[in-house]
């Protein structure tokens, strides 16, 4: 064999080398750009899941916040109703003691 066809058998096999290089590369490639949408796909679900849970949760912070308004508002009623009773309930031991005592003088 003669050094250029020697020259050109190595050209050739470099030059297939680098062919088959490229392919396995642009197969690579195409494998890798798949797997990305994939992963993109999945992280756009994800989001998509993430932002239905923030809007639930806002909306249940204000039905939360809501409901401790309207508890707040029972209890300033309820203590209202609880001093008019305790004001009622010591007018009515203050009327029992006198009419124990109307009761001892007069009996």
């Amino acid at each position: 064999m003669e050094p250029v066809d020697l020259t050109l058998e190595v050209l050739k096999e470099i030059r297939n080398a680098v062919v088959e290089t490229n392919t396995k590369l642009e197969t690579l490639r195409v494998d890798v750009t798949q797997r990305i949408d994939a992963t993109n796909a999945r992280i756009d679900a994800t989001n998509a899941r993430l932002d239905g849970v923030e809007r639930r949760q806002v909306e249940s912070e204000v039905r939360l916040a809501t409901e401790i308004v309207a508890v707040a508002g029972a209890v300033r009623e309820l203590r209202d109703v609880l001093r008019v009773e305790r004001s009622i309930r010591e007018r009515v031991d203050d009327h029992e003691r006198r009419l124990v005592a109307i009761e001892r003088h007069g009996g």
